[in-house]
């Protein structure tokens, strides 16, 4: 982040106090005092130095432990730009999905590329479009016409033949799956500077969904974003049929939606030409 406010300075103080009987006020004070106030009148992205960075008012942007908010691609510069522009008088990272996923992807994957790729492929021993119901029929069904196709997709684009069982315990993928899938993912770990973007992108995705085959579809251009999604919550869609659906079960799914999306579309910026090619 660029300069802004020193610490304690902007975390905004109401102009008059909530009465002690009023919680939802106290809550809301409580809660501007733990973001900033937006510092920025124009958030924007610039080539500079071979890279697109992040400018607040004409200023560059750094991560939390303080490196250049920088992307291989404007794509991605824009976008996150947006988020920032998209601010009102508090910034609030939950609301910035992508930037939490770049300052995660410049602060900590770029230093750990190995050791993330190897994370993510590891989701292939017990990946979720392997694990069938035995019933009821209609969701046994559900998941054979969403799961199906991802292990074609494996199978022809990645060379990976998976065992697919209707039993809870543990089964014994072929080494020969895990070793496609591993090759796949590596792949994105050394594409040059796109490559900490890449790999973060892809492993939000994988543990959003419980499927590296899932993340990779995305990834490779097999699945939509939104399909993808719908193919992660065969289960949970079947159950919300029969029995309903929560308030706060459907705001957890939401608030992962948009993480999983925003994934998405970074991948992609960073990943892909411009025109989407």
């Amino acid at each position: 982040m660029s300069k802004g406010p020193s610490p304690g300075v902007g975390y905004g103080q109401p102009d008059q106090p909530a009465s002690p009987a009023d919680p939802i006020a106290l809550a809301r004070q409580k809660l501007k005092k733990a973001l900033p106030r937006r510092f920025y009148k124009e958030a924007r992205a610039e080539a500079r130095e071979g890279v697109f960075v992040l400018l607040l008012d004409g200023r560059p942007a750094r991560t939390p432990i303080g490196k250049p908010l920088a992307f291989p691609s404007l794509a991605a510069a824009e976008a996150i730009a947006a988020e920032w522009a998209a601010q009102a008088e508090w910034i609030d990272p939950a609301s910035m999905p992508m930037t939490r996923i770049a300052n995660s992807a410049i602060d900590g994957v770029a230093g750990n590329l190995a050791a993330t790729v190897d994370e993510i492929a590891k989701y292939s021993r017990s990946d979720l479009v392997c694990y069938r119901a035995e019933g009821p029929r209609r969701l046994a069904e559900a998941q054979a016409a969403a799961w199906d196709l991802i292990l074609a997709f494996a199978r022809k684009k990645i060379g990976a033949d998976f065992i697919c069982t209707e039993d809870l315990m543990f089964v014994d993928q072929p080494h020969s799956a895990g070793a496609a899938v591993t090759d796949a993912v590596k792949r994105y770990g050394s594409a040059g500077a796109a490559a900490p973007f890449a790999v973060a992108s892809l492993h939000v995705m994988t543990t959003l969904t419980g499927s590296v085959l899932i993340a990779l579809g995305v990834a490779l251009g097999d699945l939509s974003p939104q399909a993808a999604w719908r193919a992660a919550h065969v289960d949970e869609d079947f159950e919300i049929a029969a029995w309903g659906e929560d308030a706060e079960a459907r705001a957890r799914r939401e608030n992962q939606w948009r993480e999983f999306a925003a994934a998405a579309r970074l991948f992609n910026a960073v990943s892909r030409d411009e025109d989407g090619a």
